[in-house]
């Protein structure tokens, strides 16, 4: 079983050409789905979002079932970009990666990019998923508000996560553990500079 430090790789050690089966995971507002979808298109693979998947018509959620069958769907390829925190479809998603990125940003950070981006979405009626919309009542003053599943959701995912990853149906991933946007942005440059999709077969 692979102790903690072995996991939490560096990009030095980290060999880039391994990257096939990406999941991006992090707290709500940390940017997963921008990170996902860029890493995608620089190593030319699919970008899944599960949110996409998740979601119905009247921010009605999918059945379990039906969830978790669009999941394997959207992961039978050798190569993809897979981004959200979906507990229920967690047992499908890792045991298929082979490396974990985890935006743990600071809150500060989270709560400044989770304001601008919802505050976004609510002026410009941006459409999600499902056709859905954010309103500003529900995204700043309701019990389901993001800014209070931050609260909630972030101490549990830093509790939680590194004690999966020291299961034993989770020793094969590897792990990218980025804490703030400048090591993220660095991080995607290296990729940038130094992988080869040649190397892909």
């Amino acid at each position: 079983m692979k102790n903690s430090q072995s996991q939490m790789l560096h990009t030095s050690s980290f060999i880039l050409h391994t990257l096939r089966r990406v999941a991006v995971v992090g707290t709500t507002g940390s940017g997963k789905t921008t990170l996902a979808r860029e890493l995608a298109h620089r190593l030319g693979y699919p970008h899944v979002e599960l949110d996409a998947l998740h979601w119905e018509p009247n921010w009605a959620e999918a059945p379990r079932d039906v969830f978790r069958a669009r999941v394997d769907a959207a992961l039978r390829g050798d190569c993809w970009v897979i981004d959200g925190n979906y507990g229920k479809a967690r047992d499908i998603i890792w045991a298929r990666a082979d490396t974990i990125i985890w935006m743990d940003y600071a809150l500060p950070v989270i709560f400044w990019r989770l304001w601008w981006r919802t505050l976004k979405r609510v002026v410009t009626r941006e459409k999600l998923w499902g056709g859905n919309r954010e309103r500003a009542r529900n995204a700043f003053f309701s019990r389901d508000s993001l800014f209070l599943w931050v609260l909630t959701s972030r101490p549990r995912h830093r509790r939680d996560y590194p004690a999966l990853l020291q299961q034993p149906e989770y020793a094969h991933l590897k792990l990218i553990r980025l804490r703030s946007p400048r090591e993220t942005e660095e991080w995607l440059a290296e990729i940038g500079n130094s992988f080869d999709p040649q190397v892909i077969s």
